[in-house]
């Protein structure tokens, strides 16, 4: 019988940690940034997300936009493995792609091995990085000789429910490696996720923040952002029961 997917939640704060966990998620995914596609947090915060419990997962990208990193960045980036390993985390999500859209298999190697040398099993997980590249599958394929614990996907498609097909031949191609399946995930996708093979279904279960009553708004930063979209997104506890809900009646 094949095992019920686990269910991971992205969570930026201890509070949506805490939410995750009151909910039934088995692990969360740390970032801050959420609504820029997520960078590396802070070592503090990774130790106060770890104190909730359950295991943490850390985003490490040093910044957003596209996956090509250049030499200072993956040593920056291998720094900051070691730093959230350091602070409790109970693994590492990572990616880098080359200029041609393939898996850049040296920095994705560089990587890991920082990762693996803390004095404890670390998870290694590829990030959608691989669902930038050229192709998908085939960066898949590489992953068991990388020595990555999983890879979280949308099938290299915008939404994992419209990559179903890719999904299911990632599990075929990276045998050993978990696949996750994660993007644009609505509640009612998780069936047929779970009915494609995934270990895991990763969602952000985000809700933007409400402002505060009375507060005064004045645009800080580029994009002409409205003061409704300059916020950032807090964990909505009722999402992750529902997902919860969801996969235990994948059973």
């Amino acid at each position: 019988m094949t095992a019920r997917p686990a269910l991971e939640i992205a969570v930026t704060s201890p509070a949506g940690a805490r939410a995750a966990r009151e909910n039934g998620a088995d692990r969360v995914e740390l970032c801050t940034a959420l609504e820029l596609g997520g960078v590396t947090p802070s070592a503090a915060l990774v130790e106060a997300v770890a104190a909730e419990g359950l295991p943490v997962q850390v985003l490490v990208r040093c910044r957003p936009g596209d996956f090509v990193h250049d030499a200072d960045e993956v040593a920056l980036m291998v720094a900051e493995v070691r730093s959230v390993i350091a602070s409790g985390a109970a693994g590492v999500v990572v990616g880098a792609l080359t200029a041609d859209g393939a898996l850049d298999t040296g920095a994705v190697a560089r990587l890991a091995e920082a990762a693996r040398t803390a004095d404890r099993p670390v998870d290694v997980t590829l990030h959608r990085a691989i669902d930038q590249s050229a192709d998908p599958v085939a960066a898949a394929a590489l992953l068991p000789s990388l020595g990555l614990t999983r890879v979280l996907t949308s099938g290299g498609a915008p939404a994992a429910a419209e990559g179903l097909a890719a999904i299911t031949a990632m599990v075929a191609a990276a045998p050993g490696v978990e696949v996750m399946a994660g993007g644009g995930v609505r509640l009612a996708d998780i069936p047929a996720l779970a009915a494609a093979g995934v270990a895991a279904v990763h969602l952000s279960a985000k809700v933007r923040a409400p402002r505060r009553p009375g507060s005064v708004w004045v645009p800080l930063g580029a994009g002409g952002a409205s003061a409704e979209q300059d916020t950032h997104f807090v964990t909505d506890p009722g999402v992750v029961a529902a997902a919860r809900r969801a996969l235990d009646a994948t059973d």
